[in-house]
């Protein structure tokens, strides 16, 4: 695919596939089992188009900041929360420079986003500035797979994926990332995606804190 075409999709195509994509129930299902844990002043870290906006507690939430480098999705997002009972702020950045202040957040959300951002290490520094120290953060992702046969097709597919997602990566160890960048686990389950999203390969949710 010539250059100019990757970029008209990357801009008017991808952001409505993975959208469409990330609607399926295999999602929606964990994220009405975490995200209402979110309390406080929260920070969602790759909000997206907004789908995990309906499953927000509006009674424990008292802010929400949703931070997106891609402004088509962040405008689908901003149209969303509209609709919101809590103040809700969209801003266009990267998840490797947020920008907020240091100790900001009670709560740190990141939902199937470690695997697109280009430096998850650089974004999970920043998320550790902007959380107060007995902050949270509640992460739902997908990563390498477990079995060795999944894991090579990831490997094969890792780069035209990439081209056709949003630049999500496969192969990415978001356990691994988390606990790397000072982080501990307190809380986490494990599981399979149904057969439509095999190749997405194990499925992460759970709860880290700033060890």
């Amino acid at each position: 695919m010539c250059q100019t075409c990757l970029s008209w999709y990357a801009r008017c195509a991808a952001p409505y596939l993975v959208h469409a994509g990330c609607s399926a129930n295999a999602f929606a299902h964990m994220r009405r089992r975490m995200i209402p844990l979110a309390r406080g002043v929260v920070v969602e870290v790759g909000i997206g188009s907004g789908l995990n906006l309906p499953f927000y507690d509006a009674s424990s939430v008292k802010r929400l900041v949703g931070v997106d480098p891609d402004g088509t999705m962040l405008g689908m997002a901003t149209r969303q929360s509209r609709s919101l009972p809590f103040h809700v702020e969209c801003i266009r950045a990267g998840g490797e420079s947020l920008p907020l202040a240091d100790g900001f957040a009670d709560t740190v959300v990141v939902t199937y986003a470690f695997c697109t951002i280009p430096d998850p290490q650089a974004a999970l520094d920043e998320i550790r500035r902007v959380l107060k120290p007995t902050g949270q953060l509640i992460f739902i992702e997908h990563g390498k797979a477990e079995g060795r046969l999944c894991r090579e097709w990831q490997e094969r597919l890792n780069r035209l994926w990439g081209r056709l997602a949003g630049g999500c990566h496969l192969t990415r160890d978001p356990l691994r990332l988390m606990r790397g960048a000072g982080f501990r686990v307190i809380e986490a389950e494990h599981g399979r995606f149904p057969p439509l999203f095999w190749q997405l390969g194990s499925h992460h949710a759970g709860i880290a804190a700033v060890d």
